[in-house]
């Protein structure tokens, strides 16, 4: 039988791979990293375990048809039912992890490093949330 993993505790996993990716392959020079290739990896890295977040939470990859890719649109309309705090921090995971980082490569830390701190915030958000569906269930299952 296989072993059920912890999602979000998954997605914080991926959040530690692109931080020790960047602290042992990007280098550093002043307030820039040295390799656009590794901030890439480490942005595509970070925005994957937002989205194994996202999908504990909302199950987005099991509401499609068989080799439907998700889109960023469905995770924002879930979101956005759930919480519309939460829309403008997705927005700028989106935007600074998978676009800035992830296909641009900005080298600036400032950048990366406030880039991580927001998709730690949403693994936050989407553990407290993940906690809660857990407790529901529980609560449904007789004693």
């Amino acid at each position: 039988m296989a072993e059920l993993k912890h999602p979000i505790r998954e997605a914080e996993r991926y959040l530690r791979n692109a931080r020790q990716i960047l602290s042992e392959k990007a280098g550093k020079d002043g307030d820039y990293y040295t390799d656009s290739k590794y901030v890439k990896m480490a942005g595509n890295t970070a925005w994957n375990g937002v989205l194994v977040a996202l999908d504990a939470v909302f199950g987005i990859r099991d509401k499609l048809k068989k080799r439907q890719r998700p889109e960023f649109k469905d995770y924002l309309a879930a979101i956005a039912v759930v919480d519309k705090k939460m829309t403008r921090p997705l927005l700028c995971a989106y935007e600074s992890l998978h676009k800035s980082l992830g296909y641009d490569g900005n080298t600036r830390y400032k950048i990366v490093q406030d880039s991580l701190d927001q998709a730690k915030m949403i693994l936050d958000w989407a553990n407290k949330r993940y906690r809660n569906q857990i407790d529901r269930i529980c609560k449904q299952i007789p004693n």
